[in-house]
């Protein structure tokens, strides 16, 4: 293995074309960032391959399986035109802020040019220890990469904003955690890497040079018109408060739970970011909670609009010195730039539900319809994914739902009056319902089965979930074991952060 990774040439003869790369980050002021290379591997072995997603990037698959594009892939290789970075940020974690936190085991190794013109970043995870460890090995294991492999593109799948998953490569090495593991690394695609931890990073240390520079990033990255506002840093917080609303509607409309929203988890764009122990309902209830580490409760199930919510409010603090040189006309304005969050939330939530129960425009009482459905499903612990796919049926006049509630005259009670709400809808609504109902969700217990068995190095039941859930609206024949909630033995309670 080599000490340091090797730097490519333009010589370099490989099968296919090697990507171009830039890291405009880079040309940032230098302390915004670490410049490092990632830490070599010992055996890099590609075990999966994004081949659909590569394209779309514009980039040769048949490169990037290569021995030198595995080699990228794992951190043994820079290619031309990346310059290697750990960003800085910060963060609220639990509601504790810590000032230093950073990239600790992600290289951000530059960016490419999309065919579409779009700039994404390219980041290795679990690529070795940085400035900003902390004492920690900088690694990651082939269970949490692929977790977050398989659950991201799955976000992708239900047509939800989300970081992607480029590769999984195995390293040859293990990671010690509370055993030995199989070493991964994930290459991990981003409209960007920004986060509201990234603005606390500067704002803690009162630079307000480098607050203008990430406004400015940002808002190149992804809200252009703000450049025109007269408070371009007002515009941009409230770009990032109305993404945050849609972002947490549309998780909460799948039962996804994302078990660790601190704000150095909370993207400026938008996206999805960080799998750690996220999961998926099975019986609803809004206040279920996964994550082994959030032992309050404070990022359950139906807490996570008011986080999202908290979260933007502390970019707000961030920008105050940008927004007016006054602070209470400050104050004043980010809280007006904040006030429509709540209502943005509310009605892509509505909205969302309406659609879930066929219903296409907002009539009186059928915000009380839907929070009725919501609780009968909480009070008979209903499985959430299967009773919206199986309401398409019930309109076409299948009762297959109720066996669903443990009491299935809870459902039949609720179901009346959605009958008759249902009639004054045009004609064809269970074909709509199927494409806003999810026939499959990583299921808990099905991702651990898949995580268990790559740990010991067999991929089919990982390659099988992949499949599944990368289409999550078709109806896939012989794979029914996939839709189905799990049995008693096999309920997961809790899952863990791979760090």
């Amino acid at each position: 293995m080599p000490d340091t990774p090797i730097i490519a040439d333009t010589t370099l003869a490989e099968a296919g074309t090697r990507p171009r790369f830039d890291n405009s980050y880079a040309r940032l002021p230098e302390r915004l960032f670490a410049r490092l290379p990632p830490t070599p591997v010992s055996e890099p072995r590609l075990l999966r391959l994004n081949t659909a997603l590569a394209e779309t990037l514009g980039l040769d698959p048949a490169w990037l399986a290569s021995p030198a594009g595995v080699a990228m892939l794992a951190g043994n290789l820079v290619p031309p035109g990346a310059e290697p970075i750990a960003q800085a940020y910060a963060g609220h974690q639990f509601g504790q802020f810590n000032p230093a936190l950073g990239d600790g085991r992600a290289i951000l190794l530059g960016e490419v040019v999309t065919p579409a013109g779009e700039r994404r970043d390219i980041q290795l995870k679990g690529s070795g220890p940085t400035p900003f460890s902390r004492r920690g090995d900088g690694r990651a294991a082939v269970g949490p990469v692929l977790r977050e492999y398989i659950i991201s593109e799955a976000m992708a799948g239900f047509g939800i904003p989300t970081t992607r998953a480029l590769a999984a490569v195995a390293t040859g090495d293990f990671v010690f955690r509370e055993e030995a593991l199989p070493g991964a690394v994930l290459t991990r695609v981003a409209a960007s890497h920004l986060r509201v931890g990234t603005f606390q990073y500067f704002a803690a240390r009162r630079d307000q040079d480098a607050l203008r520079v990430l406004v400015d990033v940002a808002i190149a990255r992804h809200d252009p018109a703000a450049a025109e506002a007269p408070k371009p840093a007002l515009a941009l917080l409230a770009g990032v408060a109305a993404r945050q609303a849609d972002l947490v509607a549309q998780w909460m409309l799948v039962g996804f739970i994302h078990g660790v929203m601190n704000t150095d988890n909370c993207s400026i764009s938008g996206e999805t970011i960080d799998y750690g122990p996220c999961a998926f309902l099975d019986a609803y209830h809004p206040e279920t909670v996964f994550s082994s580490i959030d032992v309050q409760g404070r990022y359950a199930y139906a807490n996570q609009p008011g986080i999202a919510h908290w979260n933007v409010a502390r970019l707000a603090e961030c920008l105050l010195p940008l927004i007016d040189e006054n602070e209470d006309a400050a104050v004043a304005q980010a809280q007006e730039a904040l006030a429509g969050y709540a209502a943005r939330f509310g009605t892509a939530w509505r909205d969302g539900l309406l659609r879930k129960v066929g219903l296409t425009a907002a009539r009186d009482g059928d915000e009380g319809l839907l929070q009725d459905l919501l609780s009968r499903m909480a009070a008979n612990e209903a499985d959430f994914t299967l009773t919206f796919r199986r309401l398409a049926e019930a309109a076409e006049g299948d009762d297959d739902v109720r066996a669903l509630f443990a009491d299935p005259e809870a459902f039949d009670g609720w179901a009346t009056g959605w009958r008759a709400r249902l009639a004054h809808e045009p004609p064809g609504r269970a074909a709509a319902m199927r494409l806003v109902n999810p026939a499959y969700i990583p299921r808990n217990h099905l991702v651990e089965e898949a995580l268990a068995a790559a740990v010991q190095d067999d991929l089919h039941p990982f390659e099988n979930l992949l499949a599944v859930v990368s289409r999550p609206f078709d109806t896939q024949p012989g794979r029914e074991r996939y839709a189905l909630p799990p049995r008693p033995d096999e309920r997961v309670t809790a899952t863990f952060c791979g760090t």
